[in-house]
């Protein structure tokens, strides 16, 4: 389980996180929503250790970033907004740092190395040095790299940002798979139909704050919208969505 609790952020005498608090529960996928400016990366930095709260705590399996971050790391996988790839090193030889990172060695390594490689649909880059990859292939062994040492938590930044449809697809179907061997998984994203599909529960942000939380079809009937997208317009924004007259229709 990740648990948040009245974590307080700011930058500049800005606030951007203000006692927000929440819970991941484990093996379901958790969607986190909100607008540009909401504060869900911020969050997600502070549940992985990138980044100090001023207040507040956060537990990753009982263990805390900010007082045990090795204990975190060790069961915490972390694709970012950012892919941070060795450009220089071949896809195995990237991995097999990281796994090493980790404590991996010997035949244990060498089992994970061959196991992220089949999952991931890997063979074809396997000897390549990553300089010059796509985007989804970016993204690709940026999972990889997460999924190395076969961590119980997931936390993912918007990572079908930019990704084709093969792609979206590789991914939707690796995080059912996590889900369904027990894995915890905490993502963002602004794609709504992807949430809706992929997600056991869902948290909305606005302001550094939860302002919804629930199911897709609970956020619905909260806010009585039919839609996942028109439920978070009303959350985040507080906006109401407009019925569209069709022709035909009494005025």
């Amino acid at each position: 389980m990740i648990r948040v609790d009245k974590l307080c952020k700011s930058f500049g005498g800005q606030p951007v996180l203000r006692n927000l608090s929440f819970e991941v529960p484990d093996g379901r996928i958790t969607a986190l929503l909100g607008a540009n400016g909401a504060g869900k990366t911020s969050c997600l930095r502070i549940v992985c250790g990138l980044l100090q709260a001023d207040s507040g705590q956060v537990l990753v399996g009982g263990a805390d970033p900010a007082t045990d971050p090795m204990a975190v790391r060790r069961q915490l996988g972390v694709v970012g907004d950012r892919e941070g790839l060795y450009e220089r090193l071949t896809v195995r030889e990237y991995l097999t740092v990281f796994a090493q990172m980790q404590g991996l060695s010997g035949a244990v390594l060498q089992e994970a190395l061959d196991a992220v490689r089949d999952e991931l649909e890997l063979d074809g880059l396997w000897n390549r040095r990553t300089r010059g990859f796509s985007q989804g292939e970016r993204m690709k062994v940026s999972l990889a790299r997460a999924l190395v040492h076969r961590p119980q938590h997931l936390i993912l930044d918007e990572p079908t940002r930019g990704l084709d449809v093969l792609a979206v697809r590789l991914l939707r179907k690796t995080l059912l798979r996590l889900r369904a061997a027990g894995t915890t998984i905490l993502f963002s994203s602004h794609v709504m139909p992807e949430v809706a599909e992929l997600s056991d529960r869902v948290l909305v942000m606005a302001a550094g704050q939860i302002v919804g939380a629930g199911t897709p079809e609970q956020l619905a009937a909260e806010t009585g919208c039919h839609s996942l997208e028109d439920s978070f317009v009303a959350l985040a924004y507080g906006q109401r969505p407009v019925a569209v007259q069709t022709q035909g229709e009494p005025a």
